[in-house]
């Protein structure tokens, strides 16, 4: 009875989350990354599933606050209601600024938000990935764009640079975007 209550617990997040046997590859991030350029409002234009988003209109607004962290607002639109979410976003090696870690309680430690590829004014792919006793990995990715549709090349150009990295991409679904203004 004991393991079939951990299947039956477990089952609804493994079904929401991309889960991969051995260590978390290590992709490489964006050279020359400039927070301050970063900082702003992004859209999600395409992820690999996450269970903590299920909606439409997804975005993210990054702010700089007075003692050096990122305030991070999340929203989508669910079940007939926007909800929204604050978390905390920290550079936690300064020679590698792209690297960054959020979290979104006061109880969890930073999770990796690597920013892999940005041109600061259009696009950026970001990915975070989680060991979990080097045995398996859960990874999500995220494209977003500056406003709430990219053409299709870029989000192709995402799709190929998160696939040269190691990162399977085959579960990734777009964001509806459409009706949210």
């Amino acid at each position: 009875m004991f393991p079939i209550f951990w299947i039956l617990l477990v089952l609804p997040l493994v079904s929401a989350q991309t889960y991969h046997w051995g260590p978390c590859p290590t992709p490489s991030v964006q050279p020359n990354f400039s927070l301050q350029q970063y900082l702003g409002t992004w859209y999600e234009i395409a992820k690999l599933p996450a269970f903590f988003e299920k909606g439409k209109c997804i975005q993210a607004d990054y702010t700089l606050r007075g003692d050096g962290t990122i305030r991070v607002l999340n929203s989508q639109f669910y079940k007939g209601k926007v909800q929204t979410v604050e978390g905390t976003a920290v550079v936690q090696d300064h020679k590698n600024p792209a690297k960054l870690g959020v979290s979104f309680s006061y109880f969890t430690p930073y999770s990796p938000y690597w920013v892999l590829s940005t041109d600061f004014v259009s696009g950026a792919v970001v990915y975070s990935c989680t060991d979990v006793l080097r045995i398996f990995h859960v990874d999500y990715a995220w494209i977003l764009g500056r406003s709430r549709f990219l053409p299709a090349e870029k989000v192709e150009f995402a799709r190929q640079l998160l696939a040269k990295e190691n990162i399977d991409t085959f579960k990734m679904s777009v964001t509806d975007q459409t009706g949210c203004d």
